[in-house]
């Protein structure tokens, strides 16, 4: 295959620089892991904005690309054996582009698989839970008169902030380190601010979260991976 030729997605999104990464995008909690990495690791991209609305995500030119029409996605034109590579799930793509540059992800086995259990952590905990708290407290779930499912969010919520702020003791990074688990882990507990929701969850009850997504936020890569793509 050759990009952009072979790739559908070009022809609704096309590449201004078929030479670099091409990323699909929203600066979600998943979509700025993607950005975020990318800056941090000086990898050079191009971002193509890709909204969430049935007329983005549900074109049959980004299904070509992700059949579970979700953001984000990528194509790298020099992927593995210097053939382009089209890959989504933001998990995966941390990963690829970690093992890309070797780059934020430990080449000792067991440090290694330290990473990596904390970003399936995020990937399996605290984005499915905290989005589902997310859709319940400020989005279309608030107008839920039930309050069974929002009660439930907040509680799971509570309980892997625990674990965060447990695994944090201590350390400023969650496996010691900086690596694509804090970049995956980082835009999600930023999430909390944005749905209104700490003061429900007892945001300043967990200091060492605190302070963490302080430093996270504070590092010059992810400020401006935040906005990559920008909403506007």
């Amino acid at each position: 295959m050759t990009f952009p030729d072979d790739f559908p997605i070009a022809q609704k999104w096309p590449a201004k620089d078929p030479s670099v990464l091409q990323l699909y995008s929203f600066p979600t909690p998943n979509g700025v892991k993607i950005s975020i990495m990318l800056e941090e690791i000086g990898l050079p991209y191009e971002a193509h904005k890709v909204t969430l609305s049935d007329a983005d995500v549900k074109s049959p030119e980004f299904l070509s690309l992700n059949p579970n029409n979700k953001i984000p996605a990528i194509i790298d034109p020099d992927g593995p054996g210097g053939e382009p590579f089209a890959l989504w799930e933001s998990g995966a793509i941390l990963i690829y582009l970690a093992e890309k540059t070797g780059q934020l992800l430990p080449t000792d086995s067991a440090e290694r698989y330290k990473v990596i259990q904390w970003l399936m952590f995020q990937m399996g905990g605290v984005g499915p839970m905290f989005g589902q708290l997310g859709f319940f407290f400020k989005f279309a779930g608030s107008a839920v008169q039930d309050p069974i499912p929002r009660d439930r969010y907040i509680a799971e919520t509570k309980r892997l902030l625990n674990v965060i702020e447990g695994q944090l003791d201590g350390q400023d990074w969650i496996c010691g380190t900086f690596s694509i688990a804090d970049i995956a882990l980082g835009g999600w507990l930023r999430a909390l601010e944005i749905y209104g929701a700490r003061d429900t969850v007892g945001w300043t009850g967990y200091p060492n979260t605190v302070a963490y997504l302080d430093r996270f936020l504070a590092r010059p890569a992810v400020q401006r991976g935040l906005n990559i793509p920008p909403r506007d």
